[in-house]
């Protein structure tokens, strides 16, 4: 080291010109002009930082990231999780495509021949077969969960195209329910349930093998379908509130313990109960946004959810939330 850096200790020397240039951003030509040093001296000073662990650099790879947070999920709830790297300034709309289309990527390895698929459908799961692959699965059924009726819409054109997409991909049977999402009285919906091809639909549904669903949640940043589509009138949700509801799977609502049995509108709901869909081996969840917060916790402490495809923002705010 020449001459003008003698009586200063090469190290002092080392880490302020690595402060100037790493962390404020200084040229090299004007850390030397404060340092009364030369360019040439400046460059080997940061290099000796480097050398001796003055500076040291690290990359985060997005994958490792995710990684990360999946194997905290996994550790924290006992489910697998697949989280989605989504641009930070991404729109709620634009979150929710991402995972749709990325979650459609990966679903393929839960595909076998002679599989039963049961879907609940939502804006969640519309985004996911939007972006579904042609895996062509021998065999294969994909059926309703839960009734998409309502006082002004059979709901067929809506629930039906999820099923059909998810349909063509697999080449699978479809298989429709054509009933009311909620009934008006629980003794219609104990009546439909003794119909031959009513009971005919029921069983398909609990011999399913895969289950594949979303969240919904009344406050979620992507409106979900059944609050949003006029399925439930104020009542219905002043209900819901009182009753401390956190959310729905296939229009069967539970709370933040995953409790759910003796929640009035469930009597008039179409979708399975949840112990039932506890019985499915396999159960996956797609979620994004942190309004669904709330709604995944009562699904993780009801034991709904196996496996877990979720943006990374709201996997994080999981984490910090959790007790």
């Amino acid at each position: 080291m020449p001459d003008e850096l003698e009586g200063r200790s090469k190290n002092d020397l080392a880490t302020t010109a690595a402060e100037l240039y790493y962390l404020q951003d200084w040229k090299m030509e004007d850390i030397g002009k404060k340092l009364n040093l030369s360019r040439s001296s400046v460059s080997r000073l940061l290099e000796t930082a480097r050398n001796r662990g003055i500076v040291e650099f690290r990359i985060n790879r997005p994958s490792d990231r995710s990684n990360n947070l999946a194997e905290q999920l996994k550790s924290k709830y006992s489910i697998s999780a697949n989280v989605i790297e989504v641009f930070e300034n991404s729109t709620a709309d634009e979150r929710l495509e991402i995972v749709g289309a990325e979650t459609a990527k990966k679903l393929g390895n839960f595909f076998r021949p002679g599989i039963t698929i049961g879907l609940a459908w939502g804006s969640t799961i519309s985004s996911v077969s939007r972006h579904m692959h042609n895996y062509r699965v021998a065999n294969s059924t994909v059926v309703q969960l839960n009734g998409a009726g309502n006082d002004h819409s059979t709901g067929i054109s809506y629930s039906g195209e999820i099923l059909n997409q998810f349909g063509q991909s697999l080449g699978a049977n479809v298989v429709h329910f054509p009933v009311p999402a909620f009934f008006d009285d629980p003794a219609a919906k104990q009546v439909m349930w003794k119909e031959r091809s009513t009971k005919r639909i029921l069983d398909i549904q609990s011999r399913i093998d895969l289950a594949i669903f979303g969240l919904g949640r009344i406050d979620s940043e992507v409106p979900s379908q059944v609050y949003q589509a006029g399925y439930l009138g104020k009542s219905d949700l002043d209900d819901l509130n009182a009753e401390q509801v956190v959310g729905d799977i296939a229009t069967v609502f539970f709370r933040s313990d995953g409790s759910w049995r003796d929640i009035g509108l469930n009597n008039r709901s179409s979708g399975p109960g949840l112990d039932q869909l506890k019985r499915t081996p396999k159960r996956v969840c797609v979620a994004s946004g942190i309004a669904k917060i709330e709604a995944l916790r009562g699904a993780i402490a009801g034991g709904y959810i196996t496996d877990l495809f979720i943006d990374d923002l709201t996997a994080e705010k999981l984490l910090e939330n959790s007790n």
